[in-house]
Parts: C-alpha cells; sequence; structure tokens
C-alpha cells in the first residue's frame, strides 16, 4: 500500500507551479506528475470527494470533484499534461498503458494522513484521449452504523426488525450512489458475530469487514453472481449479501435460498420500493415465490444536508406550505443553504439519508400473490408507510436538508 504521507503539498500551487509542459514531456523525471497527482488524492479526501474526473477534450484538460453527489470543476491544468497525468495514475492502477482503444478497471491502494483509501480506476477512450474517472472509498470515512444512515426511529426499528429474521430476502433500492451498500454493509455489521457464519458475493468489495466472508465476482474467468452464490450456499451460509440482484439467475437463486433457511440481502435499481417488487417479477420469478420469500424492501436517496452555521430560515410560500399538508395562513419556517467558510462556501455539509420501507406483511403477501399493480399495493400501504418524499419532507420541517434538495432526489423520470 502507497502511503502518501500527512503533509501532501497543496494542489492548486503544485499545479500553477508545474514546469512548462514541453519541459514535463521531454523529461525522464516524473516527480512533478507524481506531486501533482498525490496532491489532487489528498484535495479530494480532504473534500470528502467521492469520485475524481479526469476528462480531456479538444482545447482543454478539466478535473472535476464530486463532492455530495455533485460534480464541481476544480481545476484545469494544461491541456498537454493529459497524457502524462493517465500514464502515471494508469502505472499506479497497474494497468496496460500502451492500450489506448478498450476501456480498462484497476485498483490503487493508498494511506492518506494515516488514512486506508482504496481507490478504483475506471479508463474509457474517448475522442480526444483517454478519459478517466476515480473512485475513493475512504475507508475511516464511511460509518458502517444503522444509526448513522438518515433513519427515522420508526424505518430504523423495523429494518433491524427484519435483518434479525432467521430466513427471507431484503432488498435495498435506489439510484446509483445512493448508498444501498453502505446500507447492506450497516446491517451486516448489526448482524456479524461468532454465531454466524456470514457470505457475500460482490462487484467490487468495496470495504472489507472482518468476521465476514467476502467474494469478488470475476466475470473473466466465469465468476458471475449466479456462479459464485451457488458455492456459497454450499458453505453453509446463515446470512448471504449479494451486491446486486442483476438478472434471472441470480434472482431464482436468491429467491430459493431464502426459502431453504437463509437471509438473503441484496440490491436492486428501482425508484420505489413497490418498484422493486415489478423489477423481480419481470425477471420471471413467480408472484408466489416474491409473495413467501419477500421481508421488506428499503427505497433510499442521500440528500445534502445544510451547514448549520450559515443556513438561512425563511417563510415557506403558500404553494411550499400545500406540499406540507398546511393552509396558506399557517405558519411555516423552512431554510435555504447560503454558504460560509466551514463550508467551503457550499451551504451544505455532508450527507443523510431519506428512506421509505415497505414491510411485506400479510396484506401485501397476498397482493403480490394475486398479481396486483403498483397502483394497487401503494394504495394499500401508504396509510401506514410514508413515502420516501414524505420522509424527505420531515428533515426540510427540521432543518436537516432544503426542500429544492429533496425534490432534486425524488423525481420521477
Amino acid at each position: 500500500m502507497e502511503d502518501l504521507g500527512s503533509d501532501n503539498d497543496d494542489f492548486f500551487a503544485l499545479a500553477e507551479d508545474l514546469p512548462e509542459t514541453e519541459d514535463l514531456l521531454e523529461s525522464e523525471d516524473d516527480a512533478p506528475i507524481i506531486k501533482l497527482i498525490n496532491a489532487m488524492l489528498a484535495e479530494a479526501i480532504k473534500e470528502a470527494a467521492s469520485d475524481i474526473h479526469i476528462e480531456t477534450f479538444e482545447k482543454k484538460l478539466s478535473i472535476r470533484f464530486r463532492v455530495d453527489g455533485v460534480l464541481r470543476e476544480v481545476l484545469q491544468p494544461s491541456r498537454k499534461l493529459a497524457p502524462l497525468l493517465v500514464s502515471r495514475i494508469k502505472v499506479m492502477a497497474r494497468l496496460d498503458i500502451a492500450e489506448k482503444r478498450i476501456p480498462q478497471d484497476g485498483r490503487i491502494s493508498l494511506r492518506i494522513g494515516g488514512r486506508a483509501v482504496d481507490v478504483r480506476v475506471s479508463t474509457m477512450p474517448s475522442s480526444h484521449g483517454e478519459r478517466v474517472v476515480l473512485r475513493l472509498l475512504d475507508k475511516n470515512a464511511t460509518r458502517l452504523d444503522l444509526h448513522s444512515l438518515g433513519m427515522t426511529p420508526a424505518i430504523h426499528a423495523n429494518f433491524r426488525r427484519i435483518i434479525e429474521r432467521p430466513h427471507g430476502i431484503i432488498l435495498v433500492t435506489g439510484p446509483t450512489g445512493s448508498g444501498k451498500s453502505t446500507t447492506l454493509y450497516a446491517g451486516l455489521q448489526e448482524l456479524n458475530g461468532s454465531e454466524r457464519n456470514i457470505l457475500t458475493v460482490e462487484d467490487p468489495i468495496e470495504f472489507d469487514i472482518d468476521g465476514i466472508g467476502q467474494t469478488q465476482v470475476n466475470t473473466k474467468v466465469d465468476m458471475t453472481f449466479a456462479r459464485a452464490l451457488r458455492a456459497i450456499l454450499r458453505q453453509d451460509p446463515d446470512v448471504v449479501m449479494i451486491g446486486e440482484t442483476r438478472d434471472q439467475e441470480t434472482a431464482a437463486i436468491a429467491v430459493q435460498a431464502s426459502l431453504t433457511g437463509h437471509l438473503v440481502l441484496s440490491t436492486l435499481h428501482t425508484n420505489t420500493a413497490i418498484g422493486a417488487v415489478t423489477r423481480i417479477r419481470d425477471m420471471g420469478i413467480e408472484p408466489f415465490l416474491i409473495s413467501s420469500s419477500l421481508l421488506g424492501v428499503l427505497a433510499q436517496r442521500l440528500v445534502r444536508t445544510l451547514c448549520k452555521s450559515c443556513r438561512e430560515p425563511y417563510e415557506a410560500d403558500a404553494a411550499q406550505k400545500q406540499l406540507f399538508g398546511l393552509a396558506a395562513d399557517e405558519s411555516l419556517t423552512l431554510y435555504h443553504a447560503k454558504g460560509c467558510d466551514a463550508c467551503n462556501q457550499k451551504g451544505y455539509r455532508g450527507r443523510t439519508g431519506i428512506h421509505e420501507l415497505l414491510i411485506v406483511d400479510e396484506q401485501v403477501q397476498e397482493l403480490i400473490h394475486s398479481e396486483a399493480g403498483e397502483t394497487a399495493i401503494e394504495k394499500a400501504i401508504r396509510a401506514h408507510t410514508p413515502s420516501i418524499r414524505d420522509d424527505g419532507l420531515s428533515k426540510v420541517k427540521a432543518g436537516i436538508t432544503t426542500l429544492e434538495e429533496v425534490m432534486r432526489v425524488t423525481k420521477e423520470g
């Protein structure tokens, strides 16, 4: 594991002080580029960025950070630096630096200021040179704890109750980057103990957890989710986590495993909790198998949390009050994001989850078994199951986030 130390040079100052591009291209000394990359990674960790985008265009080179789910350009180095940056990153990730025609994936393990960081590297050919995306996994920054995910007390209690069940399927659903894996890991951490054999199939393994057997999918040697899952079921597991249920074969094995005494946790890409039922049905799983195996579905999104040092109160207008079920003459104080030194002028600091938990009780089981549509299930559960937007609005009312954030992540289509 490469250690970048804690006294990295300032990223922006280094970029300013780089030697002339022509000198760098002719030089055999990689030190300036290495320093720039190290400083870039350190700055990204400092800003709690989840991704770094290095993009080459016809006349410019752009470096962007994704912080709290939003991309922001941080630097435009000289366009001529692109091949040097990309080549050095490919060397660090043990990729083929001569191969520029096809996508490549790699991994870099680093220590930055004493913190263990995994960097997943993805390169992609483009019309003006390779583009690189670095996904940063700061193992110290992510708390794998159900209490830290922003669940309401009711959702937290119900989710804990279903993950304690001895068998069945629990799904976590949402778009890419909505924190599904973190929720699954937090659930596994809750169950982790010497009395349970917990095994996972992942692509890739995002966090190493002591006491849990983790297997990575490798399609190059035909180690698919389905193949790994079949092998895992011969390892006497109590709990199985499948990183993502992608196809009919994996879904069928997962359902069968849950019906033969295993607790199965997995993720799906659907917009709503009820949509997960439709998705599994569309994969060819019989409704009676779904109704008898599914314990619950947690839908989630991540919203940026307001900076408490600078958030600004304001009186909601009539249309906003209507969203909260209030009359125009009733009072409602909400908050705007402003920006200050504490939040780097963004108005937000960190993210939290908003959730909807569908518990598959007898009523929902009957509806699934009878092949009821999403509208019928929605009507049946809505009286006692707040929607994901309802949960978001409650966090807006509490001053945790803004109305704009909740509407941004819950809009459909």
